[in-house]
Protein backbone atom coordinates (compact mmCIF):
# COMPACT_ATOMS: atom_id res chain seq x y z
CA UNK A 1 0.00 0.00 0.00
CA UNK A 2 1.05 3.79 -0.62
CA UNK A 3 3.02 5.82 2.21
CA UNK A 4 1.30 9.01 1.36
CA UNK A 5 -0.94 10.49 -1.79
CA UNK A 6 -1.25 13.64 -3.01
CA UNK A 7 -4.32 14.96 -4.08
CA UNK A 8 -4.49 17.06 -6.83
CA UNK A 9 -7.87 18.82 -6.57
CA UNK A 10 -10.73 20.45 -4.37
CA UNK A 11 -13.44 20.50 -3.00
CA UNK A 12 -15.44 18.03 -1.88
CA UNK A 13 -13.65 14.90 -3.62
CA UNK A 14 -10.33 16.33 -2.66
CA UNK A 15 -12.06 15.62 1.02
CA UNK A 16 -13.73 12.25 -0.09
CA UNK A 17 -10.30 11.15 -1.35
CA UNK A 18 -8.90 12.07 2.77
CA UNK A 19 -11.45 9.72 3.76
CA UNK A 20 -10.32 7.27 2.37
CA UNK A 21 -6.75 7.65 2.62
CA UNK A 22 -7.22 7.78 6.28
CA UNK A 23 -9.22 4.65 6.80
CA UNK A 24 -6.27 3.11 4.88
CA UNK A 25 -3.93 4.48 7.01
CA UNK A 26 -2.36 6.71 4.41
CA UNK A 27 -0.56 10.15 4.73
CA UNK A 28 -2.19 12.72 2.55
CA UNK A 29 -1.04 16.23 0.57
CA UNK A 30 -3.35 18.16 -0.49
CA UNK A 31 -2.34 20.99 -2.98
CA UNK A 32 -4.32 24.40 -3.16
CA UNK A 33 -4.34 27.36 -4.85
CA UNK A 34 -4.48 30.91 -3.45
CA UNK A 35 -8.39 31.35 -3.07
CA UNK A 36 -8.69 27.65 -0.94
CA UNK A 37 -5.89 28.45 1.88
CA UNK A 38 -8.85 27.97 4.14
CA UNK A 39 -10.54 25.09 2.42
CA UNK A 40 -11.51 21.73 4.59
CA UNK A 41 -9.19 19.41 2.50
CA UNK A 42 -6.29 21.90 3.20
CA UNK A 43 -7.58 21.45 6.82
CA UNK A 44 -7.60 18.03 7.59
CA UNK A 45 -4.99 16.50 4.73
CA UNK A 46 -1.61 15.77 6.47
CA UNK A 47 0.08 18.03 4.47
CA UNK A 48 -0.59 20.80 2.27
CA UNK A 49 0.98 23.15 -0.60
CA UNK A 50 -0.07 26.09 -2.52
CA UNK A 51 0.84 25.78 -6.11
CA UNK A 52 -0.60 28.88 -7.18
CA UNK A 53 -3.33 31.67 -7.79
CA UNK A 54 -6.75 31.01 -7.50
CA UNK A 55 -7.08 30.80 -11.47
CA UNK A 56 -7.54 26.32 -11.95
CA UNK A 57 -4.86 27.18 -15.20
CA UNK A 58 -1.93 28.57 -12.87
CA UNK A 59 -2.85 26.01 -10.14
CA UNK A 60 -4.85 22.94 -10.12
CA UNK A 61 -4.25 22.74 -13.76
CA UNK A 62 -0.56 23.64 -13.59
CA UNK A 63 1.24 19.82 -14.59
CA UNK A 64 4.64 21.60 -13.37
CA UNK A 65 3.44 23.03 -10.22
CA UNK A 66 1.30 19.99 -9.24
CA UNK A 67 3.96 17.47 -9.84
CA UNK A 68 6.37 19.45 -8.16
CA UNK A 69 4.92 19.69 -4.58
CA UNK A 70 4.12 15.73 -5.25
CA UNK A 71 8.53 15.32 -5.42
CA UNK A 72 9.17 18.01 -2.29
CA UNK A 73 6.30 15.96 -0.32
CA UNK A 74 7.98 12.61 -1.30
CA UNK A 75 4.23 11.08 -2.29
CA UNK A 76 4.27 7.85 -4.34
CA UNK A 77 0.75 8.42 -5.69
CA UNK A 78 -1.66 11.18 -6.87
CA UNK A 79 -5.27 10.72 -6.88
CA UNK A 80 -6.50 13.05 -9.67
CA UNK A 81 -10.59 13.00 -8.50
CA UNK A 82 -12.46 14.30 -11.47
CA UNK A 83 -12.62 16.93 -13.53
CA UNK A 84 -9.15 19.22 -13.55
CA UNK A 85 -6.38 16.73 -14.60
CA UNK A 86 -8.51 13.50 -14.19
CA UNK A 87 -8.53 12.61 -17.78
CA UNK A 88 -5.21 14.30 -18.70
CA UNK A 89 -3.44 11.58 -20.11
CA UNK A 90 -0.51 13.70 -20.26
CA UNK A 91 -0.30 14.28 -16.67
CA UNK A 92 -1.14 10.20 -16.25
CA UNK A 93 2.12 9.55 -18.31
CA UNK A 94 4.15 12.80 -16.38
CA UNK A 95 2.92 10.74 -12.89
CA UNK A 96 4.67 7.53 -14.48
CA UNK A 97 8.11 9.35 -15.66
CA UNK A 98 8.32 10.51 -12.19
CA UNK A 99 8.10 7.09 -10.72
CA UNK A 100 4.18 8.56 -9.27
CA UNK A 101 1.88 6.50 -9.92
CA UNK A 102 -1.25 7.69 -11.05
CA UNK A 103 -4.52 6.45 -9.55
CA UNK A 104 -6.62 5.76 -12.59
CA UNK A 105 -6.24 3.62 -15.58
CA UNK A 106 -3.22 3.70 -17.79
CA UNK A 107 -1.98 6.80 -20.13
CA UNK A 108 -2.73 4.74 -23.39
CA UNK A 109 -6.87 4.15 -22.09
CA UNK A 110 -7.73 7.26 -21.13
CA UNK A 111 -6.32 8.88 -24.50
CA UNK A 112 -8.10 6.27 -26.39
CA UNK A 113 -11.36 6.89 -24.18
CA UNK A 114 -10.95 10.32 -24.40
CA UNK A 115 -10.42 10.70 -27.97
CA UNK A 116 -14.33 10.67 -28.61
CA UNK A 117 -14.31 9.12 -32.39
CA UNK A 118 -11.63 6.77 -31.53
CA UNK A 119 -13.15 5.17 -28.47
CA UNK A 120 -16.85 5.02 -30.76
CA UNK A 121 -14.54 2.68 -33.09
CA UNK A 122 -12.78 0.95 -30.42
CA UNK A 123 -16.34 0.20 -28.60
CA UNK A 124 -18.10 -0.57 -31.91
CA UNK A 125 -14.80 -3.56 -32.41
CA UNK A 126 -15.57 -4.70 -28.85
CA UNK A 127 -19.32 -5.45 -29.61
CA UNK A 128 -20.64 -2.10 -27.83
CA UNK A 129 -23.26 -0.98 -30.28
CA UNK A 130 -23.28 3.02 -30.81
CA UNK A 131 -25.18 6.19 -32.36
CA UNK A 132 -24.99 6.59 -35.81
CA UNK A 133 -22.78 8.91 -36.26
CA UNK A 134 -20.20 10.76 -38.54
CA UNK A 135 -16.85 8.87 -39.29
CA UNK A 136 -14.06 9.98 -37.35
CA UNK A 137 -13.59 14.02 -36.68
CA UNK A 138 -15.75 16.51 -39.36
CA UNK A 139 -13.26 19.51 -39.80
CA UNK A 140 -14.84 21.66 -42.80
CA UNK A 141 -18.10 22.76 -43.77
CA UNK A 142 -18.26 20.64 -46.84
CA UNK A 143 -17.66 17.47 -44.27
CA UNK A 144 -20.15 18.34 -41.90
CA UNK A 145 -22.98 19.03 -44.63
CA UNK A 146 -22.07 15.49 -45.58
CA UNK A 147 -22.17 14.06 -42.65
CA UNK A 148 -25.49 15.42 -41.78
CA UNK A 149 -27.13 14.34 -44.90
CA UNK A 150 -26.32 10.91 -44.38
CA UNK A 151 -27.01 10.96 -40.64
CA UNK A 152 -30.14 13.28 -40.79
CA UNK A 153 -31.92 15.34 -38.40
CA UNK A 154 -31.85 15.87 -35.59
CA UNK A 155 -28.58 15.20 -34.93
CA UNK A 156 -26.08 16.14 -32.25
CA UNK A 157 -22.66 18.14 -32.99
CA UNK A 158 -19.87 16.81 -30.33
CA UNK A 159 -16.34 18.03 -29.12
CA UNK A 160 -14.02 15.05 -29.83
CA UNK A 161 -11.74 15.67 -26.98
CA UNK A 162 -14.17 16.31 -23.94
CA UNK A 163 -17.39 16.16 -22.04
CA UNK A 164 -19.31 17.82 -19.94
CA UNK A 165 -21.89 19.19 -22.15
CA UNK A 166 -19.19 21.54 -23.22
CA UNK A 167 -18.54 21.77 -27.69
CA UNK A 168 -21.98 19.95 -27.80
CA UNK A 169 -24.91 21.39 -29.33
CA UNK A 170 -28.00 19.93 -30.76
CA UNK A 171 -29.14 20.94 -34.69
CA UNK A 172 -32.81 20.43 -35.74
CA UNK A 173 -32.64 21.29 -39.13
CA UNK A 174 -30.38 21.99 -41.87
CA UNK A 175 -30.27 26.16 -41.30
CA UNK A 176 -28.92 25.57 -38.13
CA UNK A 177 -26.00 23.23 -39.17
CA UNK A 178 -22.94 25.26 -39.91
CA UNK A 179 -23.73 28.25 -37.18
CA UNK A 180 -23.66 25.57 -34.48
CA UNK A 181 -21.01 23.76 -35.70
CA UNK A 182 -18.89 26.72 -35.80
CA UNK A 183 -20.20 27.46 -32.33
CA UNK A 184 -19.30 24.23 -31.09
CA UNK A 185 -15.61 24.03 -32.41
CA UNK A 186 -15.03 27.61 -30.83
CA UNK A 187 -16.20 25.84 -27.41
CA UNK A 188 -13.78 22.63 -27.74
CA UNK A 189 -11.15 24.74 -28.66
CA UNK A 190 -11.75 27.16 -25.04
CA UNK A 191 -12.02 23.58 -23.09
CA UNK A 192 -10.05 21.44 -24.62
CA UNK A 193 -7.83 23.25 -26.54
CA UNK A 194 -8.45 21.43 -29.77
CA UNK A 195 -11.51 22.61 -32.15
CA UNK A 196 -12.30 18.51 -33.39
CA UNK A 197 -15.80 17.51 -33.05
CA UNK A 198 -17.77 15.04 -34.47
CA UNK A 199 -21.34 14.04 -35.58
CA UNK A 200 -23.87 11.61 -33.64
CA UNK A 201 -27.77 10.91 -34.47
CA UNK A 202 -29.72 12.84 -31.95
CA UNK A 203 -31.85 10.01 -30.10
CA UNK A 204 -35.18 11.22 -29.17
CA UNK A 205 -36.93 10.77 -25.71
CA UNK A 206 -33.60 8.60 -24.25
CA UNK A 207 -32.62 7.81 -21.04
CA UNK A 208 -29.40 8.96 -19.84
CA UNK A 209 -27.75 5.25 -18.50
CA UNK A 210 -24.12 4.30 -17.08
CA UNK A 211 -22.63 1.34 -15.69
CA UNK A 212 -19.97 1.37 -13.04
CA UNK A 213 -16.67 -0.43 -13.35
CA UNK A 214 -14.21 -1.28 -11.84
CA UNK A 215 -10.74 -3.61 -13.02
CA UNK A 216 -7.82 -4.49 -11.63
CA UNK A 217 -4.11 -4.60 -12.86
CA UNK A 218 -4.95 -8.38 -13.64
CA UNK A 219 -7.59 -8.55 -16.12
CA UNK A 220 -10.27 -8.74 -13.75
CA UNK A 221 -13.82 -6.68 -14.76
CA UNK A 222 -16.51 -6.04 -13.22
CA UNK A 223 -19.57 -3.78 -12.77
CA UNK A 224 -21.42 -2.53 -10.04
CA UNK A 225 -24.70 -1.75 -12.19
CA UNK A 226 -26.08 0.86 -13.59
CA UNK A 227 -27.37 5.09 -13.00
CA UNK A 228 -30.12 6.66 -13.73
CA UNK A 229 -28.58 10.22 -14.88
CA UNK A 230 -31.50 12.02 -17.28
CA UNK A 231 -32.08 14.74 -15.42
CA UNK A 232 -29.53 17.03 -16.81
CA UNK A 233 -29.92 21.11 -17.80
CA UNK A 234 -27.33 21.88 -20.71
CA UNK A 235 -26.07 18.25 -20.71
CA UNK A 236 -25.25 18.79 -17.08
CA UNK A 237 -26.75 16.51 -14.56
CA UNK A 238 -28.88 17.61 -11.60
CA UNK A 239 -30.03 14.09 -10.26
CA UNK A 240 -28.72 10.86 -10.16
CA UNK A 241 -30.23 7.61 -9.03
CA UNK A 242 -29.44 3.83 -8.92
CA UNK A 243 -31.00 1.41 -9.94
CA UNK A 244 -33.18 3.11 -13.14
CA UNK A 245 -36.57 2.87 -13.03
CA UNK A 246 -36.40 1.89 -16.70
CA UNK A 247 -33.80 -0.95 -16.42
CA UNK A 248 -35.29 -4.36 -15.93
CA UNK A 249 -32.98 -7.26 -15.30
CA UNK A 250 -32.53 -8.26 -18.29
CA UNK A 251 -31.50 -5.15 -19.47
CA UNK A 252 -29.32 -5.08 -16.82
CA UNK A 253 -27.48 -8.32 -17.84
CA UNK A 254 -27.56 -7.36 -21.21
CA UNK A 255 -25.72 -3.72 -20.61
CA UNK A 256 -23.79 -5.59 -18.11
CA UNK A 257 -22.22 -8.15 -19.92
CA UNK A 258 -21.19 -6.13 -23.11
CA UNK A 259 -19.91 -3.27 -20.72
CA UNK A 260 -17.61 -5.69 -19.36
CA UNK A 261 -16.72 -7.74 -22.68
CA UNK A 262 -15.83 -4.48 -24.15
CA UNK A 263 -13.71 -3.09 -21.19
CA UNK A 264 -12.45 -6.48 -21.10
CA UNK A 265 -11.14 -5.95 -24.34
CA UNK A 266 -9.15 -2.75 -23.82
CA UNK A 267 -7.89 -4.32 -20.52
CA UNK A 268 -9.52 -1.17 -18.34
CA UNK A 269 -7.67 -0.84 -14.81
CA UNK A 270 -9.26 1.15 -11.68
CA UNK A 271 -12.43 3.03 -11.72
CA UNK A 272 -14.82 4.02 -14.82
CA UNK A 273 -18.06 4.72 -16.37
CA UNK A 274 -19.78 3.78 -19.71
CA UNK A 275 -22.77 5.91 -20.60
CA UNK A 276 -25.06 4.81 -22.87
CA UNK A 277 -28.67 6.49 -23.78
CA UNK A 278 -31.33 4.30 -24.29
CA UNK A 279 -34.40 4.65 -25.62
CA UNK A 280 -38.00 4.26 -25.89
CA UNK A 281 -38.13 0.35 -26.60
CA UNK A 282 -34.84 -0.54 -24.06
CA UNK A 283 -32.69 0.01 -27.07
CA UNK A 284 -28.96 1.00 -25.57
CA UNK A 285 -26.17 2.91 -27.60
CA UNK A 286 -22.53 3.98 -26.27
CA UNK A 287 -22.10 7.67 -25.97
CA UNK A 288 -18.59 8.03 -24.33
CA UNK A 289 -16.72 6.69 -21.18
CA UNK A 290 -15.25 9.01 -18.31
CA UNK A 291 -11.93 6.91 -17.17
CA UNK A 292 -12.23 8.10 -13.35
CA UNK A 293 -14.43 8.44 -10.68
CA UNK A 294 -17.70 10.34 -11.32
CA UNK A 295 -19.69 13.25 -9.38
CA UNK A 296 -22.73 10.86 -8.74
CA UNK A 297 -20.50 7.78 -7.57
CA UNK A 298 -22.26 7.76 -4.40
CA UNK A 299 -25.59 6.41 -5.43
CA UNK A 300 -23.80 3.31 -6.73
CA UNK A 301 -21.63 3.15 -2.80
CA UNK A 302 -25.17 3.58 -1.04
CA UNK A 303 -26.91 0.45 -2.73
CA UNK A 304 -23.47 -1.89 -3.30
CA UNK A 305 -21.63 -1.17 0.43
CA UNK A 306 -18.38 -0.76 -2.14
CA UNK A 307 -16.46 2.38 -1.40
CA UNK A 308 -15.04 3.49 -5.04
CA UNK A 309 -12.53 5.43 -3.90
CA UNK A 310 -10.78 3.25 -1.48
CA UNK A 311 -11.16 0.87 -4.11
CA UNK A 312 -9.43 2.88 -6.91
CA UNK A 313 -6.54 3.54 -4.30
CA UNK A 314 -6.40 -0.78 -3.56
CA UNK A 315 -6.38 -1.41 -7.21
CA UNK A 316 -3.73 1.25 -8.46
CA UNK A 317 -1.87 -0.34 -5.42
CA UNK A 318 -2.39 -3.59 -6.59
CA UNK A 319 -4.64 -5.14 -5.12
CA UNK A 320 -7.21 -7.81 -6.69
CA UNK A 321 -10.95 -7.27 -7.50
CA UNK A 322 -12.12 -10.08 -5.84
CA UNK A 323 -10.60 -8.46 -2.59
CA UNK A 324 -12.27 -5.33 -3.13
CA UNK A 325 -16.17 -6.63 -4.57
CA UNK A 326 -17.47 -9.61 -3.01
CA UNK A 327 -18.97 -12.26 -5.59
CA UNK A 328 -22.10 -11.96 -7.17
CA UNK A 329 -22.96 -8.40 -5.58
CA UNK A 330 -26.08 -6.80 -6.03
CA UNK A 331 -27.33 -3.88 -6.00
CA UNK A 332 -30.36 -3.51 -2.55
CA UNK A 333 -32.15 -0.99 -2.14
CA UNK A 334 -32.56 2.70 -3.83
CA UNK A 335 -30.17 5.44 -3.72
CA UNK A 336 -30.82 9.30 -5.22
CA UNK A 337 -28.40 12.12 -5.31
CA UNK A 338 -29.11 15.46 -5.73
CA UNK A 339 -26.04 18.14 -6.90
CA UNK A 340 -26.43 21.19 -4.91
CA UNK A 341 -25.25 23.94 -6.83
CA UNK A 342 -24.35 27.44 -5.88
CA UNK A 343 -26.79 29.14 -8.15
CA UNK A 344 -29.49 31.90 -8.68
CA UNK A 345 -32.59 29.08 -9.34
CA UNK A 346 -34.34 31.08 -11.82
CA UNK A 347 -31.55 32.62 -13.85
CA UNK A 348 -29.05 29.58 -13.44
CA UNK A 349 -26.01 32.52 -12.64
CA UNK A 350 -23.49 31.23 -10.38
CA UNK A 351 -23.83 32.63 -6.82
CA UNK A 352 -20.35 32.92 -5.69
CA UNK A 353 -19.65 34.59 -1.63
CA UNK A 354 -19.57 33.97 1.32
CA UNK A 355 -21.81 31.61 3.26
CA UNK A 356 -23.51 32.89 6.85
CA UNK A 357 -25.89 29.77 7.82
CA UNK A 358 -24.95 26.21 6.82
CA UNK A 359 -27.39 23.38 8.19
CA UNK A 360 -27.29 19.82 6.54
CA UNK A 361 -29.78 17.52 7.25
CA UNK A 362 -29.24 13.89 9.05
CA UNK A 363 -31.05 11.14 9.74
CA UNK A 364 -31.44 7.52 8.51
CA UNK A 365 -30.40 6.75 5.24
CA UNK A 366 -29.11 10.32 4.27
CA UNK A 367 -25.75 11.69 3.26
CA UNK A 368 -24.39 14.29 2.44
CA UNK A 369 -20.50 15.00 0.64
CA UNK A 370 -19.89 18.18 0.76
CA UNK A 371 -16.52 20.41 1.67
CA UNK A 372 -18.44 23.71 2.79
CA UNK A 373 -19.02 25.19 6.68
CA UNK A 374 -20.62 28.12 7.95
CA UNK A 375 -18.43 31.22 6.82
CA UNK A 376 -16.61 29.56 4.07
CA UNK A 377 -16.43 31.65 0.98
CA UNK A 378 -17.27 30.24 -2.68
CA UNK A 379 -14.90 32.05 -4.67
CA UNK A 380 -16.16 32.56 -8.09
CA UNK A 381 -13.46 30.48 -10.06
CA UNK A 382 -14.26 27.14 -10.27
CA UNK A 383 -17.11 24.96 -10.49
CA UNK A 384 -20.81 25.90 -8.50
CA UNK A 385 -21.08 22.13 -6.77
CA UNK A 386 -21.22 22.96 -3.48
CA UNK A 387 -22.89 19.67 -1.94
CA UNK A 388 -24.07 16.51 -3.11
CA UNK A 389 -26.87 15.18 -0.88
CA UNK A 390 -27.68 11.61 -1.14
CA UNK A 391 -30.60 9.48 -0.03
CA UNK A 392 -30.75 5.59 0.35
CA UNK A 393 -34.25 3.65 0.81
CA UNK A 394 -35.28 -0.02 0.90
CA UNK A 395 -37.02 1.07 -2.15
CA UNK A 396 -37.51 4.32 -4.32
CA UNK A 397 -40.87 5.87 -2.86
CA UNK A 398 -38.75 5.53 0.73
CA UNK A 399 -35.83 7.15 -1.10
CA UNK A 400 -37.76 10.02 -2.32
CA UNK A 401 -39.65 10.50 0.74
CA UNK A 402 -35.95 10.88 2.54
CA UNK A 403 -35.02 13.27 -0.54
CA UNK A 404 -37.91 15.14 -0.27
CA UNK A 405 -37.68 15.97 4.19
CA UNK A 406 -33.46 16.08 3.56
CA UNK A 407 -34.14 19.43 1.46
CA UNK A 408 -36.45 20.64 3.56
CA UNK A 409 -33.77 20.61 6.35
CA UNK A 410 -31.18 21.41 3.93
CA UNK A 411 -30.58 25.67 5.15
CA UNK A 412 -28.21 27.36 3.14
CA UNK A 413 -27.81 31.35 3.87
CA UNK A 414 -25.87 33.86 2.22
CA UNK A 415 -25.78 32.42 -1.35
CA UNK A 416 -28.25 31.33 -3.59
CA UNK A 417 -28.02 27.76 -4.43
CA UNK A 418 -30.24 25.14 -6.22
CA UNK A 419 -32.34 23.65 -3.20
CA UNK A 420 -35.42 25.17 -4.21
CA UNK A 421 -35.02 23.84 -7.78
CA UNK A 422 -34.52 20.03 -6.66
CA UNK A 423 -37.72 20.33 -4.04
CA UNK A 424 -39.41 21.05 -7.00
CA UNK A 425 -37.96 17.98 -9.33
CA UNK A 426 -38.82 15.65 -6.45
CA UNK A 427 -42.41 16.82 -6.03
CA UNK A 428 -43.01 16.11 -9.70
CA UNK A 429 -45.57 13.78 -10.76
CA UNK A 430 -43.54 12.24 -13.70
CA UNK A 431 -40.18 11.83 -11.40
CA UNK A 432 -41.97 10.43 -9.08
CA UNK A 433 -43.52 7.67 -11.19
CA UNK A 434 -40.04 7.63 -12.79
CA UNK A 435 -41.39 8.42 -16.35
CA UNK A 436 -38.63 11.17 -17.28
CA UNK A 437 -36.10 10.96 -19.82
CA UNK A 438 -33.17 13.72 -21.10
CA UNK A 439 -35.85 16.27 -21.71
CA UNK A 440 -37.51 16.36 -18.61
CA UNK A 441 -35.90 19.63 -17.47
CA UNK A 442 -36.99 21.13 -20.50
CA UNK A 443 -40.64 20.54 -20.05
CA UNK A 444 -39.95 20.98 -16.20
CA UNK A 445 -38.90 24.84 -17.04
CA UNK A 446 -41.84 25.48 -18.98
CA UNK A 447 -44.80 23.94 -16.45
CA UNK A 448 -42.71 24.17 -13.10
CA UNK A 449 -44.08 22.66 -9.81
CA UNK A 450 -45.13 24.74 -7.35
CA UNK A 451 -43.36 23.99 -3.73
Amino acid sequence: MFDKILIANRGEIALRIVYACKELGIKTVAVYSEADRNALHVRFADEAVCIGPPHSSESYLNIPHVISAAEVTSADAIHPGYGFLAENANFAEVCETSGITFIGPSPEVIRLMGEKDRARREMTAAGLPVVPGSDGIVGTEAEVRSAASDIGYPLMIKAAAGGGGKGMRVVGKESELLAQFSTAQNEARLAFGSPDVYIEKYVTRSRHIEFQVLGDKYGQVTHLGERECSVQRRHQKIVEESPSPAVTEEIRKTMGDVVIKAMSAIGYSNAGTVEFLMDEEGKFYFIEMNTRIQVEHPVTEMVTDVDLVKAQIQIAAGERLESIVPPGLRQRGHAIECRIVAEDPETFQPSAGRISVFHIPGGTGVRVDTAVYAEAVIPPYYDSLIAKLITRGKDRPEAIARMTRALEMFVVEGIQTSVSTHRKILADPDFQAGRYDTHFMERFRRTGVPV
